[in-house]
């Protein structure tokens, strides 16, 4: 585009600059030729005038005009003062003066007008440019004609040398102007070779290329624009590599989750199948795969809930607080028991503001959480508190604590603090990643604070109203 803009407009400025150049040469040619035929029609005026008062007083003196022609008209050949004018005189259609005539002119200049109109002409006369102007003299010497001749051929010249000159510069200017215009379209197109090889990195991936910003013009608009176009590109594209990544990493830990329970099933079935069992063998077999079948049972109801909360619109309620918490502590009866926890709720609000059950859900998977990560005779504490004009629960324990790595994939599906995937806690690894969807629901936040050997405090802070 840059050379096809240099090319339209270098052309259109050599057709331009060079018609001028034409349009004055020619102007200046009709000028040369104006003054010329001026001079000569104002000159062979005078020269006819003069010559009729000249035959006049020679013929009243009883001189006959064509035996003092020579001496008479001698004088006139040099009118102007230089070499440029000579005279011609006819008599009768035949030259008179000079006697021996040295230009040949055309029999027609001769035979004049009766009506004493005089014939004016540009000839080429031995290489010569002339002007030509012939007239008869008035009654009674209408018998004698004049002819004037003015030499151009020096005008022309220098007109046409001129002319030459003015091309000449014309081109050298239009080199100097080619160069010129250059150096502006590269300088103008040099954004938009910008925007293209910035484009061009941005299409193989390097999206964090971006133009320079500079100056207060519409190229710099244009710049800023492009900009936020590459971050909202580089953003989006994260968020893609970013999603595209946990899809993948979901699919893993999930056909990791699958392979446990499908592998022991397999093992326990085909050891029924082949091996020679006792009854009691032959049960535990049985509950084994029992057992093994109900996880995968409950997997597949974990994945159902995440998938429907993630499309679900919640209508919220008013929910008592400690009646609420109560209710989770009956739930999980068996498990405090067993580890001996003690669960101390601290209420500063009665009321919270959501759907019964999805509140139920989120707080036993949050207690459930704690109990796991203490030890035996552990200590939760539940603390209910309004801060801002917003509700927060807050959920302490004393446990094993997490490292600041850890609680940034907390929420991810099948995510496991324990790398080694030990079991014996029971959970699939989809608990907290519901719980991340019923606070969404909720238009609440959920957030994490830990130490290792420490435990964890996890607040989970609402914005309905009370």
């Amino acid at each position: 585009m840059k050379y096809r803009t240099f090319l339209t407009t270098f052309l259109l400025f050599l057709f331009s600059f060079h018609l001028g150049i034409l349009i004055v040469s020619f102007t200046m040619f009709k000028g040369t030729l104006k003054h010329a035929e001026e001079r000569s029609l104002a000159e062979h005026y005078i020269i006819t005038s003069a010559l009729v008062k000249d035959f006049h007083a020679i013929e009243s003196r009883g001189i006959h005009i064509d035996e003092s022609v020579d001496s008479l008209l001698q004088p006139y050949n040099y009118f102007s003062g230089d070499k440029r004018v000579n005279l011609v005189l006819y008599k009768n259609d035949q030259p008179l003066f000079p006697n021996q005539q040295k230009f040949k002119l055309e029999s027609n200049f001769s035979k004049l007008p009766e009506d004493g109109s005089r014939l004016m002409t540009f000839e080429e006369l031995d290489e010569r440019t002339y002007v030509l102007v012939s007239g008869k003299l008035p009654v009674p010497y209408d018998s004698y004609a004049t002819i004037y001749l003015y030499d151009t051929t020096d005008a022309i010249a220098t007109w046409k040398k001129m002319k030459n000159t003015m091309f000449v510069v014309g081109l050298i200017i239009s080199i100097f102007l080619a160069l010129g215009l250059l150096v502006l379209l590269n300088r103008i197109f040099k954004p938009l070779t910008q925007i293209s090889q910035t484009s061009r990195n941005i299409a193989a991936g390097a999206y964090e290329t971006r133009l320079p910003e500079f100056g207060d013009d519409e190229l710099y608009e244009m710049s800023q624009n492009f900009n936020y176009m590459a971050e909202e590109i580089q953003r989006q594209m994260g968020e893609l590599i970013s999603v595209a990544a946990k899809k993948q990493q979901f699919v893993d830990n999930f056909a990791h989750e699958l392979h446990t329970p499908l592998t022991s099933i397999y093992g326990y079935a085909e050891y029924l199948q082949k091996a020679a069992l006792t009854e009691d063998d032959r049960l535990s077999a049985i509950s084994h795969i029992i057992s093994e079948s109900r996880r995968m049972q409950e997997l597949a109801n974990q994945l159902l809930d995440l998938a429907n909360l993630r499309n679900d619109q919640v209508s919220l309620e008013a929910q008592n607080v400690t009646n609420l918490f109560q209710s989770i502590q009956r739930t999980l009866r068996s498990k405090i028991i067993e580890k001996e926890i003690r669960i101390d709720l601290r209420s500063e609000i009665d009321v919270l503001w959501g759907d019964p059950l999805l509140l139920k859900s989120l707080f036993i998977n949050l207690v459930d959480n704690a109990i796991k990560a203490c030890g035996t005779k552990g200590h939760i504490v539940v603390h209910t508190f309004r801060r801002a004009e917003m509700n927060i629960v807050c959920i302490r324990d004393d446990g094993k604590g997490m490292t600041p790595e850890i609680i940034q994939h907390i929420t991810e599906p099948f995510y496991r603090v324990e790398k080694s995937r030990n079991r014996k806690d029971g959970g699939t690894g989809l608990g907290l990643s519901i719980c991340q969807q019923i606070v969404v629901l909720h238009n609440a936040e959920m957030r994490f604070t830990s130490h290792m050997g420490k435990g964890t405090e996890v607040k989970v802070i609402f914005t309905t109203p009370s």
